[in-house]
């Protein structure tokens, strides 16, 4: 029997560093509409939806459902598209799943970013009486004063009331559950993944001292205060938001950069960096976050056989100064001189003989060095 999974809509190359994007309640992954194209050029973007919104089944979850209830059928659909460690960001109830994650499943969270969201929700009694009344009632009441809940006056996006109206009422009241059992503010602390939170200066539902209390408890948190934005802050503000995702995704300029530093050394990568102007900064940037960051750092490919591709590719284009830089990195790599040799044979059949033997001179001058 196949495993019932999450709705959810997958954007950017299956390739690129994966980030999950948590939904708020009453809403569908349309929340994520003018964020996620954006992200998904440097990301895999998968955006799900609750139990009983948009796509998702409602029988996912029952009366008596927990934060952990959610954070587990997250965690399946991401087993399920072979994503092992993610960056994660979401709004209110998906923000909950992302603090959730990170204190019980931190091998699994590289870095989280907690939108318009609380480690406490005010406590038990508004979601106990609000599951009653759409338990007993359904949304329609409810999803009439959406607009006045999630966005400032004047401002709506009417595909997300829409979504409102049109959830199911008891996978609704079973998020109101979760919501009412919530309370992580003891285990912040607890929390070692990069942390980014983003607070709507006119949220009603979550305010800045929300965002405030979870900065203050998180090792490292960074905070920002979206003035002019309410509950939905990606739908209200995708710019602001986009920006401060975009910095807080840079962690993957500094990972590129200790991979840089491992495959060719410290002393290169300082030579580079000390010749670095403001005209070059921006090169420098993408060769860490791009070439480091992402290709070095794929799994697909051994380092090894990225060090093999990478002169080959280098002898056929004739760039024997940067040949003889990755030579020395093919050696850190693990590659012996043998092999560094067969390599540059193979590269005489389809490159042609004379680059090969450029290529055999530069390689020569390198392993000479290293054997002085």
């Amino acid at each position: 029997m196949t495993e019932k999974l999450l709705n959810h809509r997958a954007e950017g190359s299956a390739s690129a560093p994966p980030l999950l994007l948590g939904p708020s309640l009453g809403t569908s992954y349309a929340l994520w509409d003018k964020v996620a194209p954006e992200l998904s050029i440097t990301h895999r973007v998968v955006r799900w939806d609750l139990p009983g919104h948009g796509g998702s089944a409602a029988d996912l979850i029952g009366a008596g459902a927990t934060v952990g209830d959610l954070a587990d059928l997250v965690l399946a659909l991401a087993d399920s598209l072979g994503i092992g460690r993610f960056a994660y960001a979401g709004v209110s109830l998906g923000g909950a799943v992302g603090l959730h994650l990170a204190v019980h499943h931190p091998e699994r969270v590289s870095s989280l970013a907690v939108i318009c969201s609380s480690a406490h929700f005010n406590g038990a009694k508004p979601w106990e009486e609000r599951a009653a009344v759409v338990r007993g009632h359904g949304l329609a009441r409810l999803a009439a004063g959406a607009n006045d809940r999630w966005f400032t006056s004047g401002f709506t996006v009417p595909e997300l009331v829409r979504d409102h109206r049109d959830a199911d009422p008891d996978a609704y009241a079973a998020c109101c559950d979760a919501l009412a059992a919530f309370d992580l503010r003891e285990r912040l602390a607890e929390i070692s993944a990069p942390t980014l939170l983003i607070a709507g200066r006119e949220d009603p539902a979550t305010p800045p001292p929300h965002l405030r209390e979870i900065a203050d408890a998180v090792p490292g948190a960074a905070l920002v205060e979206l003035p002019g934005a309410s509950h939905l802050a990606p739908a209200q503000c995708p710019q602001a938001v986009l920006s401060a995702l975009r910095a807080h995704l840079g962690e993957g300029a500094k990972r590129g950069m200790e991979v840089r530093r491992e495959v060719l050394g410290d002393a290169h990568v300082d030579r580079a960096q000390a010749r670095q102007t403001p005209f070059t900064a921006r090169f420098q940037d993408f060769i860490s976050r791009y070439a480091w960051g992402e290709i070095w750092t794929d799994p697909t490919l051994s380092r090894r056989e990225r060090s093999m591709i990478t002169l080959t590719a280098l002898v056929a284009h004739g760039h024997y100064d940067e040949l003889a830089m990755h030579v020395r990195a093919a050696r850190r790599n693990g590659l012996t001189p043998e092999e560094i040799g067969a390599v540059l044979l193979q590269t005489a059949v389809y490159c042609g003989v004379p680059a090969a033997n450029s290529a055999f001179a530069a390689a020569q001058r390198v392993l000479a060095e290293e054997e002085g």
